[in-house]
């Protein structure tokens, strides 16, 4: 009876696995990359522009501007009319942004940072392909900007997205902060100085003089608007959308958690909220030391969804003749773990790191992405560092392993005692098992043994494919020959010929197509497979027969990088096992 329950969860989970991968996550793909390809050949279009809208932060409360994703009119532009993402760029005043990491400039309209492209980062493994573009003006498709402000009650003039600001300088750079400052004419003078690292972190330093006769009271803000709900993985083991850690507390809310113009408000002292993708980030980080009220909001505006998180700040009175001033961080860049992490550290921020989606299993997937980087920065690429990292894997559980393969070799070594058995008690199962405990408990074996290190591989598994899947360190990471990307399922296909002709299969055919990697791990499965004990009901046996077949195919979406890791670890054991059975005399 137990091993009938144990066929039919076989067969019943590898039907969820094929079935998932065939029904759902190949059409999946095939709409992702159809969707992508829609994107970016719409990406120069734009939509009408429209005037700024603003939603109430609460009752008696100053109100922050909410998604306000549309420009300002522009020279020889009137409301109906349809701008570019060129046109936009090439018709306000800007600044100049240029670092080692980063491409773009600012708006003096407005005083928004909306145009950023990844200098290290492509679309593709060409390095000849487009930079990733991170940021688009408003009123463009895909508008995705960062702005900062003051909020205060009526009558005072405040600037806001249409407010022209006179620069200190016609670019920005490392050690060459800028200095943006306004006069509303009424009084007050405000004052932005912004100055960025050689990473991905702006900081932004906002201060107002009170030249009137009166105290006026302001609160500062700042946002993240998206306009559109990006193309995302809709993968369960990843997280793309709105982001957080307020209060200590990681928040994650998906583009669909928010439809219905759903508002989720909090308040935190310290922590960041963002908008993040599988690769990128855009965060908001408030100073840690003030208490700030938190928004996530979604909205629809000129027939798109908007998307925004946003954070006000304490209200000031700021007396005649003094000054108040307030900073903040904005972080717009690719999720590197180093350099997360080092904004964490050295900046205090919290959780900082966690915008990486290390999962609930991070004990287990960060020591192996250090690891594994560790070994990287000796041997310079990740494939290799892979194959080494199966070896210390290996070595780490080689006491587990060898007693697991000894048990084994003993059971193979039974199996001419078991065949006869069957063919004396077949007619009678009761019997048969009887007689077959008797024999396991008289050789001393246990037959459950066998199943340790396919036990031992799942968590590590499961560890690597989360890094492989989630980390940036992988995108694009190449192994040698036709593997340039070991965060993408292997190139090669039947149906290019294993790479001899320049063709890729759409995603449903991933499944069909077997690269070589995949038909290498099926062949080290079905080798390994051999070698282990015949299970004793011959169903079982045609199940498990059929096993590496049924790997084989799905594996073949996959990352190479995984697949790579699972033949080269079947292998290792394939030669370890070979050696213990040698030792033993058992015939192979």
């Amino acid at each position: 009876m137990e091993q009938k329950n144990l066929v039919v969860a076989i067969v019943l989970s590898l039907a969820i696995l094929l079935g998932f991968q065939f029904f759902y996550e190949a059409p999946r793909l095939a709409r992702q990359q159809e969707a992508e390809r829609a994107r970016q050949a719409e990406i120069a279009s734009a939509q009408a522009l429209q005037n700024p809208e603003s939603l109430p932060a609460g009752p008696g409360a100053v109100a922050i501007p909410t998604l306000p994703n549309q420009t300002p009119a522009l020279p020889g532009l009137t409301g109906a009319a349809t701008v570019s993402r060129s046109d936009v760029l090439a018709r306000t005043q800007r600044v100049g942004i240029q670092t080692d990491r980063l491409l773009g400039s600012l708006s003096t309209t407005g005083s928004r940072i909306d145009d950023l492209a990844l200098q290290r980062y492509h679309e593709t493994v060409d390095r000849t392909s487009p930079n990733i573009v991170l940021l688009n003006p408003a009123g463009t498709r895909d508008a995705y900007f960062g702005e900062t402000g003051w909020i205060g009650r009526a009558g005072i003039a405040l600037p806001g997205p249409d407010t022209v600001w006179t620069p200190s300088a016609a670019s920005i750079g490392p050690n060459q902060p800028l200095t943006l400052t306004w006069n509303n004419g009424a009084g007050l003078v405000f004052t932005r100085t912004i100055e960025i690292d050689r990473d991905y972190m702006v900081t932004v330093a906002q201060r107002v003089e009170n030249r009137t006769g009166e105290p006026v009271s302001l609160a500062p803000y700042a946002l993240v608007s998206r306009s559109g709900t990006p193309v995302t993985q809709g993968f369960f083991i990843l997280h793309e959308g709105l982001i957080g850690v307020l209060n200590g507390v990681l928040q994650e809310h998906t583009y669909s958690d928010l439809k219905g113009d759903k508002r989720i408000e909090g308040t935190t002292t310290g922590g960041w909220l963002g908008i993040t993708d599988k690769y990128w980030l855009v965060a908001l980080i408030p100073d840690q030391r003030e208490a700030v009220t938190t928004r996530f909001v979604h909205d629809i505006g000129g027939g798109a969804d908007r998307y925004q998180v946003d954070y006000r700040g304490a209200e000031r009175v700021i007396a005649p003749g003094t000054m108040a001033e307030t900073q903040h961080r904005f972080f717009a860049g690719a999720k590197e773990v180093a350099t997360l992490t080092r904004y964490k550290n050295e900046l205090s921020i919290a959780s900082f790191d966690f915008a990486i989606d290390w999962g609930w299993f991070h004990f287990l997937t960060r020591p192996i992405f250090y690891l594994m980087e560790v070994i990287y920065s000796y041997v310079g690429n990740f494939g290799v560092a892979i194959l080494l990292l199966t070896v210390l894997i290996k070595a780490a559980f080689f006491p587990l392993a060898n007693k697991s393969y000894t048990m084994m070799s003993k059971m193979r070594a039974l199996t001419p005692k078991m065949t006869e058995m069957r063919e004396r008690y077949g007619d009678d199962k009761q019997r048969l098992q009887q007689e077959m405990m008797q024999l396991y408990k008289t050789e001393k074996v246990n037959p459950l043994s066998g199943c340790l290190p396919i036990l031992l591989q799942i968590p590590v598994f499961f560890a690597l494919y989360k890094v492989l899947f989630v980390t940036i360190e992988m995108r694009h990471a190449p192994f040698f020959g036709w593997v340039q990307d070991l965060s993408a399922p292997d190139p090669t296909s039947i149906f290019n010929l294993f790479g001899l002709i320049p063709y890729t299969p759409p995603g449903f055919l991933l499944h069909l197509g077997l690269g070589v990697w995949p038909l290498i791990m099926g062949a080290s499965m079905f080798v390994q497979q051999k070698l282990n004990p015949p299970p004793p009901d011959p169903i079982q046996a045609k199940i498990f027969a059929w096993m590496p077949v049924l790997f084989t195919f799905m594996l073949a979406t996959f990352p190479a990088g995984l697949v790579i890791y699972w033949a080269w670890n079947n292998l290792l054991s394939i030669l370890q096992q070979w050696v213990i059975m040698r030792r033993m005399g058992v015939k192979i």
